[in-house]
């Protein structure tokens, strides 16, 4: 393979950013150069291939699903794909939004985190005395310096954990490859790079676990935060991590 197939990021005319064209490219791999180089980095010999089949998903990690036939013995594999795009370098994308009972559920949170966490999203209000920035919630440093230690530990210790679970996913579809396509309308280009889902981890989930400057929590380069928006509605109150997809370009 060349160097370009083994970094796994290139430079292609035409403009591919959404599932539906990565679809159509992967269901027309045989005359498309850009699904040929996807299918050489997964490790497939192209001659051996027999079908490819790709189908988008809803709802799970996994964001298109490509199932893959080679001649030996019919054999089938099959590869998740996460479908992440950025117009630009400072592009945030969100990979995980749930209720704060939920990720209580999922990491057996205690209840006192539990409890920082949604003073955080705003499920729990500031009382009208306490002299805070935002009187619909607590920024991380509104908290006290044990509520603060506590948190900020608890991520640390689950950190694997949690890293994998906003990023891969558990569930039967959880993604094995992340997709990352940049589209630079004004040259008609799509940037893309592909990375195994560990490897993608390892970039995501690397540094340490800190509060950030704006007073929100850095897990390596994932960023928690309130989900805030919404108008106004109950649902601003969620809980959501959030990366900058190209930085996976860098790494």
């Amino acid at each position: 393979m060349n160097d370009l197939v083994r970094i796994g990021s290139e430079t292609a005319k035409g403009g591919f950013a959404n599932e539906d064209a990565i679809i159509d490219k992967f269901n027309s791999w045989k005359n498309d150069k850009e699904a040929k180089k996807w299918l050489e980095i997964m490790d497939y010999k192209l001659k051996e291939i027999k079908e490819v089949k790709a189908i988008k998903l809803h709802g799970y990690k996994t964001d298109v699903q490509v199932k893959v036939i080679v001649f030996m013995k019919e054999a089938i594999s099959i590869q998740n794909l996460s479908i992440k795009k950025a117009n630009h370098d400072a592009d945030y994308n969100q990979i995980d939004k749930r209720w704060v009972n939920k990720y209580k559920e999922m990491w057996n949170i205690p209840e006192s985190i539990t409890k920082s966490l949604k003073k955080f999203t705003g499920e729990i209000k500031p009382l009208k005395s306490y002299k805070v920035r935002d009187k619909r919630r607590f920024f991380l440093n509104e908290l006290t310096e044990k509520e603060r230690d506590d948190l900020v530990n608890f991520f640390k210790k689950h950190k694997i954990k949690i890293v994998a679970d906003i990023i891969k996913g558990s569930d039967k579809f959880a993604a094995d490859w992340m997709l990352v396509t940049k589209y630079n309308k004004g040259k008609n280009e799509t940037t893309w790079v592909l990375k195994d889902i560990n490897y993608t981890m390892d970039v995501f989930g690397g540094g340490d676990v800190v509060i950030s400057p704006r007073d929100s929590l850095y897990i390596g380069r994932i960023t928690m935060q309130r989900k805030g928006g919404d108008a106004g509605r109950k649902t601003a109150n969620m809980l959501q991590f959030k990366i900058k997809p190209c930085d996976l370009f860098k790494y």
